[in-house]
Parts: C-alpha cells; structure tokens; sequence
C-alpha cells in the first residue's frame, strides 16, 4: 500500500491526533454523566471547611471540655429509624437547651440528603421523627451540636445491611 516510505508517516500523525482527539471527548463525555460529589464533611462544603478547620477544632475540643453526647441509636434501617442523641455537661447533669442539626446522607451522592430539625427533647435525650430512607447500604449520619456558644460536629457511618457494621 504504501510503496513510498515517506507518505506513511503523515498518516499514522494524523490518526494518532485523531484517535488522542476522540478519547477526550469520550473523557469529557464520561465525566459530564458521572460528576463528582462535593464533600460536605462537617455538614459545610470543603472549602468552608478547610477555611475554617483550626477554628472548627479549637471548638471541638472546647466543646468536649464542657459536654459530652451520645448517640444512642442502636442500628439504623430501612424503615423506621428514630435518631437519637443524648447530650449531658461533664458531670452527668442533662442539657436540654442543645441545638442539634441532624443530616442522613449517602457518601457517594447527596440526591438522598435527609436533614432533620425540631426533635422532642426529654431528660438530655434529643429524638427525631422516625425516618425511611429510600436506599439500604451505607449512610453518614451527620450532626452538628450546639450548647451555647460552643459547638461540635459529629460524623457517624452506619450500614442498614450489616448492624455490626458502624464508625465513628
């Protein structure tokens, strides 16, 4: 086909540009129907949190100075789960003014974000309305916890599968 050595080569060019040409458009392509979740760690977008992150320390560890919380929800599941904290100062005594914002999210997509306000507050423990969540598998249960001035953020992982499966 090609009896000249010298014609070759301007076509293997071409078609190497060509081909380099398709695969970023199919690059483009694949990444314009997959985006990319922003994290929302610390119930803030990431770069709020990094702007912030001495700040959001500093109030951690004040917080955990004066306060202590627990979550007291044994498991999480598909239908019917009822969050529940509890939030005490560090000599047992209950808190009952707390603000608690509560967020159930999936760590691959926010499309599934739940956020839960107003809770029913008696003896220090804070309990939301039971809630579906629409997918089994993995959820973040994200909390940020008021007392005052000061304030926390939690972030807990639990799977509606597996029970045993939960960090913190």
């Amino acid at each position: 086909m090609f009896k000249n050595p010298g014609t070759k080569w301007p076509i293997i060019i071409a078609l190497s540009i060509v081909g380099i040409i398709g695969a970023c458009v199919v690059t483009i392509k694949v990444a314009l129907n997959n985006p990319v979740e922003m994290s929302n760690y610390g119930m803030q977008n990431y770069h709020e949190y990094d702007d912030n992150v001495n700040d959001i320390i500093e109030a951690k560890i004040a917080f955990d100075q004066n306060y202590t919380v627990s979550f007291l929800t044994p498991q999480i599941t598909e239908k019917g789960s009822v969050i529940e904290y509890k939030v005490s100062d560090k000599e047992g005594k209950v808190i009952n003014d707390a603000k608690i914002e509560v967020i159930l999210t999936r760590p691959d997509l926010k499309e599934y974000d739940m956020n839960l306000s107003n809770p029913a507050v008696k003896n220090g423990t804070y309990t939301f309305n039971s809630v579906d969540l629409p997918k089994a598998g993995r959820w973040d249960i994200m909390a940020k916890v008021s007392v005052g001035n000061l304030q926390r953020y939690y972030n807990l992982k639990a799977d509606t599968r597996n029970p045993n499966t939960f960090e913190f």
